[in-house]
């Protein structure tokens, strides 16, 4: 079998500030440490559970170049890198019987939630269908539309919820209780890391009790962005248009695989600066 584990880094225990997940900060480092460490976890958690299966790991923070390459396990694949396919979903195809997020965060908006976001911090929210739907939603449908379901999710407790919504049978770690956006109650890593390998050995275990989180087209969808030149933008792109005021943008996609493509490239036309 294929396991897909995505990880992000506001989701990992101990991970408060942005000084701790963003590369020109002096914590950057330990967070990178503690990143790679919960993903050795869950990789030693799915080989527990599955000796012969073949796990691939896709850093999916910020610059996707932020897992210690030297310090990940090597019996995992190591997807790193950007512009890339499917994005924070790097690796993900038909073949893939499984998805792990680890280190996932809440929505923008969700709260209370530690350095909850969606995709950037040009975007205020996105709308498939009217439902808001955060990194995690996204995700878990992109996987959703490949017929691949998301047994496992390790975040704080807002971010653990997002999941459970989606899909009621996934496994959840929270390895933090949100107190803000940048305050929490974080378990000791070196336990947040045997929760996790126990968590991914269960979630393979019982990984066919969990539904796909799948989404059927057309589908009408809405992005709020934070500033009009955003939107100035992404009506440049053929299909997006205006949706009233100065700051949402919608389309209408065929099928979620074009939904989920379209929002990444929206999301980085938002990061141009005038």
């Amino acid at each position: 079998m294929k396991v897909l584990i995505s990880v992000d880094m506001e989701g990992i225990s101990g991970i408060v500030h942005p000084a701790e997940t963003n590369p020109d900060c002096y914590d950057y480092q330990q967070g990178r440490a503690l990143m790679t460490a919960e993903a050795n976890a869950v990789i030693a958690g799915v080989l527990d559970a599955e000796p012969a299966a073949e796990v691939w790991v896709a850093d999916a923070h910020g610059p996707f170049r932020n897992l210690l390459p030297e310090d990940l396990d090597r019996r995992a694949r190591l997807i790193r890198g950007k512009p890339r396919p499917l994005g924070m979903l790097g690796g993900l195809d038909e073949h893939t019987d499984a998805v792990m997020l680890i280190g996932y965060h809440a929505r923008a908006g969700g709260g209370p939630a530690v350095l909850a976001h969606t995709m950037s911090d040009a975007i205020l929210d996105v709308r498939v269908g009217g439902r808001s739907l955060g990194e995690i939603g996204l995700n878990a449908a992109m996987a959703g539309h490949l017929g691949v379901p998301v047994v496992l999710l390790s975040g704080d407790d807002t971010a653990c919820a997002e999941l459970t919504d989606l899909a009621p049978s996934a496994v959840t770690v929270a390895v933090k209780q949100a107190l803000g956006q940048t305050a929490a109650v974080a378990v000791h890593p070196e336990e947040a890391r045997e929760r996790l390998r126990t968590a991914a050995a269960k979630a393979i275990e019982q990984r066919a009790l969990v539904a796909p989180f799948a989404l059927t087209g057309p589908l009408e969808v809405e992005i709020d962005l934070y500033g009009p030149h955003m939107v100035d933008l992404a009506t440049l792109v053929p299909g997006v248009s205006r949706a009233g005021g100065g700051r949402k943008v919608t389309f209408t996609a065929s099928d979620y695989a074009d939904a989920y493509r379209l929002v990444l490239l929206l999301v980085q036309l938002a990061s141009i600066r005038p």
